[in-house]
């Protein structure tokens, strides 16, 4: 690779519509221009994410989030190197990808979830890009630029998105030769693909994932790509695969012990709820029904709670509920399980029954976030303002910086008719998703909010002043 720009052009090119703004892109420092620090690349890493989380092709699902997320730092905890605060994330999109941005992001396409055949091979992918991020080789890279350069590639790859979300733009033909060029430029160089796949394969055997899932999933990637040549995986187009690579993969993994992994449970839920979403929910409730009528499927219980999930789409609530009655016959254990019935008792307008559910749940489960998020949602609709306020506020604390709970909690707050900390709560929300503006403007809505007392208002008005301060700052450095 001969710039960082091509993580940015590797993730965001491949979603529909991601779009960086040129007068948003984050200064990266004068005292940078030798190389990219941490503190640079994080800046550019949450300016990406901004674009990406408004992005429709962004999955924000907790459930499926959270097992990506899950099995991500799982591996990270064992990775070698410089370890940054990683963030996983899920895109929805069909094409077989993975990607790493700056500042430890790394997305996962939808389409490379439900390729993987095993649990250890998805890991092996994961484990390939946290390798990428904890050998600095953006930042190694980033030296062989001049921040002439980079300012100059950056506003390319706005305008080459931009081309891309509106095909009619006059400058889309103008930039793609030059788009081209850059790509030609721009895949990883051998020598950081094979230190990926080494410390890659280190990872998954010290995380305890079983490592012929890297040799196997790169050859079918690359035998994929041999009978599709012109319609390739995006992942061979950002991650240039030869079969020295595979050779050597497989002579490193013959010296180690063999090991027979099993998959979690959740690892063929997650991929069955995600097939359910797959084209029209009767199309979905079809090729479920299919498979079961068939028994062409690897695990009975995936099969059946995708069939669940799609027949919950399709509105048929009674045939979904006989789907996780048999479900519970066959033993399944899940929170994915219980956050599927509590959603159908939501759709029965059975709100106590959810809350019953959901609760028990929560305690079953006390480290499935996506759980949490829904019996707080639950008991906000169920009138329970005051105990899910409680629990926004209890779990903040083991989990401070959580995006989703502060948006939760203002919903509580505005529900309880107290706007100075509905506000502030949403200000967070916002902050903690990199939105510094957006989290100044609701801080001034706080601060005139007129609802709070004096030790309130006073910490409103502190906050918003080191907002406004924090934004005075980057202004200074962009110039």
């Amino acid at each position: 690779m001969k710039s960082f720009l091509w993580l940015i052009l590797a993730g965001l090119l491949l979603l529909p519509g991601a779009l960086l703004r040129a007068d948003g892109l984050p200064d990266l420092g004068e005292s940078d221009r030798a190389g990219l620090s941490p503190q640079a690349e994080r800046r550019l890493g949450e300016q990406i994410m901004q674009e990406i989380r408004r992005d429709p092709a962004y999955l924000d699902d907790p459930e499926v989030a959270g097992y990506v997320s899950q099995l991500g730092q799982r591996l990270a905890s064992h990775a070698e190197g410089v370890r940054p605060a990683f963030e996983f994330f899920v895109v929805k999109d069909a094409m077989l990808n993975a990607f790493a941005l700056p500042g430890g992001y790394i997305g996962v396409h939808t389409g490379l979830i439900l390729a993987a055949r095993t649990e250890s091979e998805l890991a092996a992918v994961l484990a390939h890009e946290i390798s990428h991020v904890t050998q600095s080789h953006l930042a190694r890279l980033f030296g062989k630029q001049s921040q002439a350069q980079l300012a100059v590639l950056l506003s390319m790859a706005v305008a080459i998105l931009a081309a891309r979300s509106n095909p009619d733009v006059a400058i889309g033909a103008a930039l793609s030769g030059q788009a081209a060029g850059i790509q030609q430029q721009l895949n990883f160089s051998r020598d950081f693909e094979r230190e990926a796949d080494r410390l890659g394969l280190n990872m998954l055997e010290q995380a305890g994932y079983d490592t012929r899932g890297m040799a196997s999933f790169f050859e079918r990637m690359l035998q994929f790509g041999r009978l599709y040549e012109n319609n390739a995986p995006g992942y061979l187009r950002t991650h240039p695969l030869t079969t020295e690579r595979i050779t050597d993969m497989e002579n490193r993994i013959a010296q180690r012990p063999y090991r027979q992994v099993v998959d979690s449970v959740e690892f063929g839920l997650v991929r069955a709820k995600l097939k359910a979403q797959d084209g029209t929910p009767g199309e979905a409730v079809a090729d479920f029904a299919t498979q079961l009528k068939s028994g062409k499927y690897a695990r009975e219980t995936d099969a059946r709670f995708g069939y669940a999930h799609a027949l919950l789409r399709d509105n048929k609530l009674a045939e979904a509920e006989n789907e996780v009655a048999t479900l519970r016959r066959l033993k399944l254990e899940s929170p994915l399980l219980e956050g599927l019935t509590a959603q159908l008792r939501l759709k029965r307008k059975d709100g106590a029954g959810a809350l019953q559910i959901l609760h028990a749940a929560v305690q079953r489960y006390p480290h499935a976030r996506a759980l949490t998020y829904a019996l707080i949602d639950a008991q906000i609709g169920a009138g329970e303002a005051r105990a899910a306020l409680a629990l926004t506020q209890k779990e903040l604390q083991l989990t401070p910086g959580d995006a989703r709970l502060y948006a939760l909690q203002a919903k509580t707050y505005a529900r309880l008719g107290q706007r100075l900390h509905q506000h502030r709560a949403q200000a967070e929300a916002y902050l903690a998703d990199g939105l510094l503006n957006p989290a100044i403007e609701q801080l001034d809505q706080a601060s005139r909010a007129g609802d709070g007392d004096f030790y309130e208002q006073s910490q409103v008005d502190a906050r918003l002043r080191e907002l406004k301060q924090r934004r005075l700052e980057e202004l200074r450095r962009r110039r």
